[in-house]
């Protein structure tokens, strides 16, 4: 039958329906939102590492400052006096 002679209708009654390349445009969406996802958590896995360091450089300041301290005040109580 030709275009002509088919008249009105759906579209979808004489076109054949490509199973498989749907099927490979769902997973490659699964596959774009699945790797949007990982992208996102490693972003917010960053950012927990960048805060995490910071506080750690200023545990290890407090630490220093804190010894210093402690070496200065001993060297004054051993002045003379």
């Amino acid at each position: 039958m030709s275009e002509a002679n088919r008249g009105g209708g759906s579209r979808f009654l004489y076109e054949p329906f490509d199973k498989a390349a749907a099927r490979i445009e769902t997973h490659e969406r699964v596959a774009e939102e699945r790797w949007l996802g990982l992208e996102r958590r490693l972003l917010t896995i960053e950012t927990m590492l960048e805060r995490l360091e910071r506080r750690l450089w200023l545990a290890v300041y407090g630490v220093v400052g804190f010894t210093l301290a402690q070496g200065v005040l001993t060297l004054v109580d051993m002045s003379p006096k």
